[in-house]
């Protein structure tokens, strides 16, 4: 048996079928159902059975082979060295538009990593390129009919596609897309957006384009190209302002008029960026289509109206309550946040709710959004400002499941620089009116 097809176990989980069978950290998992497990594809595919049966390698070499009989999608509780039980794939292109490579020095390796990886898109909504994808795993990924696939286009354009990501095979990979959305395959597409490269004429074919690929693409969304100032060498790109964005707004509101009343949904969607940058309002509830892309900033200042004016309505009239608070965020957002403090505020007359914009110095004043504000930067600009009982961060400042910035500073650090109790706020409205109410 092929040496990578081999994987260590280094976690058992409590009370689980593995311990049960006496299954240990440091044991080998050989294969399920006398099938080599390639990765973690593999795994879910074939664990997910009712009966199955288990080959496993002791330390000592010993070898057991385990029948189990469990609910369908039941999990064995086992987990691996890394979790997509392979190495992962780094992205093999240079597109003119990635983040990493606008990255100062100095920062943890992690941030320089490009993954490009199918894997991480069914495990962790991460966007690919698919470049790095074989026919073996569009195979696989139509054999299991694994979904959704996120999949980032750029253009459908297959000479600009190469030009836009560097690499000469970039604009291959429309026929693989094609046999997922044949094969019924979910996918949500993006478009990151350059001015004067993938925009005007070019979106327009991108949209018609990917609309051939309905109803299996159920959206795209479009974000505009993130600009910091470390750009010394790069592609030259332009930001966007307010009358390019409110151009990218028509073209996408034009379509969904088309492909609205054909399939039922809106399908191409702009993000909450665009909105703000050209002084618009956002879109009806109905016209995100259940909100698909939220992790790309589609409907998420909607979705958080609408939650907060669910929270509110719940709300009595309360004058005896006193709050004096601040909130930290970034510039585009801090306007929609004083909106909705004031609608908090009419349940809570005596609320006092600083909402401080800051200006993301580490990345440049190009970079808008509060997820790549730092900690740094949070302390420069709020140091010896009134920030009363406590100050309010979104939850995206930080990373995933943990208490550090961007720049590896904690939360700890920051409260102790500011001498100011931090409150992490979740990303639903409901968090964020008990934050500010205190409930």
């Amino acid at each position: 048996m092929k040496k990578n097809f081999e994987h260590k176990i280094s976690r058992v989980l409590p009370e689980s079928i593995a311990e049960e069978l006496e299954i240990e950290p440091g044991d080998v998992l050989l294969a399920v159902n006398d099938q080599p497990i390639e990765d973690v594809f593999d795994y879910h595919y074939y664990t997910n059975e009712e009966y199955l049966t288990v080959l496993i390698r002791k330390p000592d070499g010993e070898e057991w082979e385990l029948e189990i009989e469990k609910e369908f999608e039941e999990d064995l509780g086992i987990e691996f060295e890394s979790s997509l039980m392979d190495e992962y794939r780094s992205c093999r292109n240079k597109c003119i538009f990635c983040f990493i490579d606008q990255m100062p020095p100095g920062m943890r390796k992690t941030l320089y990593f490009k993954d490009d990886d199918s894997r991480l898109s069914f495990l962790q909504g991460n966007y690919v390129t698919l470049t790095n994808m074989s026919d073996h795993d569009i195979d696989r990924i139509i054999r299991y009919h694994l979904g959704p696939i996120n999949i980032s286009f750029q253009t459908t354009n297959p000479k600009l596609r190469c030009k836009m990501l560097n690499n000469r095979f970039a604009g291959d990979v429309f026929p693989k897309i094609r046999r997922l959305a044949d094969a019924g395959i979910e996918m949500n597409g993006q478009i990151v957006l350059c001015r004067g490269v993938n925009d005007k004429e070019e979106l327009e074919r991108s949209i018609r384009d990917m609309a051939t690929y309905l109803p299996s693409l159920r959206s795209v969304s479009v974000v505009p190209v993130g600009l910091s100032k470390y750009r010394d060498g790069l592609y030259p790109l332009e930001p966007f302002d307010a009358a390019s964005a409110a151009e990218v707004i028509d073209t996408i509101e034009a379509w969904q008029k088309k492909i609205y009343p054909v399939h039922g949904v809106h399908f191409i969607h702009a993000s909450d960026e665009w909105y703000l940058l050209a002084n618009r309002p956002l879109p009806e509830e109905e016209r995100y289509d259940g909100y698909l892309q939220l992790e790309n900033g589609v409907g998420m200042l909607r979705l958080l109206y609408e939650e907060v004016k669910a929270e509110v309505e719940t709300m009595e009239m309360d004058a005896s309550r006193h709050r004096v608070l601040s909130l930290a965020t970034g510039r585009l957002a801090a306007p929609y946040m004083e909106k909705l403090g004031a609608m908090i505020r009419e349940k809570l007359p005596n609320l006092t709710l600083q909402v401080y914009e800051i200006r993301n110095d580490f990345f440049g004043e190009r970079i808008t959004v509060s997820g790549l504000i730092t900690a740094r930067d949070l302390i420069a600009q709020l140091k010896g400002q009134e920030l009363g009982e406590e100050l309010l961060l979104p939850c995206n400042m930080l990373r995933s499941g943990e208490d550090v910035f961007l720049d590896d500073l904690t939360v700890a650090d920051v409260e102790k620089a500011l001498q100011t109790k931090l409150r992490i706020v979740e990303s639903d409205g409901c968090d964020f009116v008990r934050a500010v109410s205190g409930r």
